[in-house]
């Protein structure tokens, strides 16, 4: 186990070397690769009294090293927590949606860099990028839509689904639904919306457009759309 000296000339040595001057990357990926790439090319230095290049020592004290582990240690914080009556998980002063069928069950929550994975019995069942503001609430619409199709005059209430930022696609399907149907039109309109649960959003997003396209706007025409594209079956 390194002593606290010298794991603080680490952070210095990195900070100066490889962040400064700060270092810009659109993702913690990008940052990743990039230090990557820094200290491969620094292996073809040499440092210190040793005689060898960085890379040549390396390859000596690896001989040395013992296996890792068979399973690779998660760089998380890890915390149990409960579900509120709201499906949301609290977790350092911002709350996280999950599935309003896991309302008041009992959790854990990982807490990683860029993201909050939540676990129930050991299951994930929400994954969210992690939020470093506080007394934030982070959505995943689909979490309620289950909820809300219980409850359709909901739709245009409900907060998660708040900037969900679908394509007008959807919006424009829904108008053509809740025309030709009234209020059944709103309940087959998020029974469209679930699709997304086992399905991505563009997939979704092209059978509904080939449904308006086609002029069959109904839930069944979307679903036989993803079906006949895709080969999935939902019966």
């Amino acid at each position: 186990m390194p002593d606290k000296g010298k794991v603080e000339g680490l952070v210095k040595y990195a900070r100066s070397n490889f962040m400064t001057p700060i270092s810009v990357a659109a993702s913690f990926d990008d940052l990743n690769a990039m230090l990557a790439e820094r200290c491969g090319a620094r292996q073809a230095e040499r440092a210190g009294r040793p005689a060898g290049t960085i890379c040549e020592r390396l390859a000596a004290d690896l001989q040395a090293f013992r296996d890792l582990p068979a399973v690779p240690l998660e760089p998380c914080e890890k915390r149990a927590a409960r579900v509120s009556s709201m499906a949301l998980v609290r977790y350092r002063g911002n709350d996280y949606s999950v599935p309003t069928s896991h309302g008041f069950q009992e959790v854990m929550v990982k807490g990683f860099v860029d993201e909050v994975v939540i676990l129930c019995r050991g299951e994930q069942i929400a994954r969210h990028q992690r939020s470093y503001g506080s007394g934030m609430f982070v959505f995943d619409p689909l979490h309620y839509l289950a909820l809300i199709e219980t409850k359709s005059k909901a739709l245009d209430q409900a907060a998660p689904l708040k900037d969900w930022g679908l394509p007008e696609t959807f919006q424009h399907l829904r108008h053509l639904m809740e025309a030709r149907m009234g209020n059944r039109g709103k309940r087959e309109f998020i029974q469209v919306l679930r699709l997304m649960e086992a399905l991505p959003k563009d997939v979704v997003t092209y059978a509904v457009t080939e449904a308006i396209r086609l002029g069959a706007t109904g839930f069944d025409a979307v679903k036989l759309r993803v079906s006949l594209n895709r080969g999935h079956r939902f019966w």
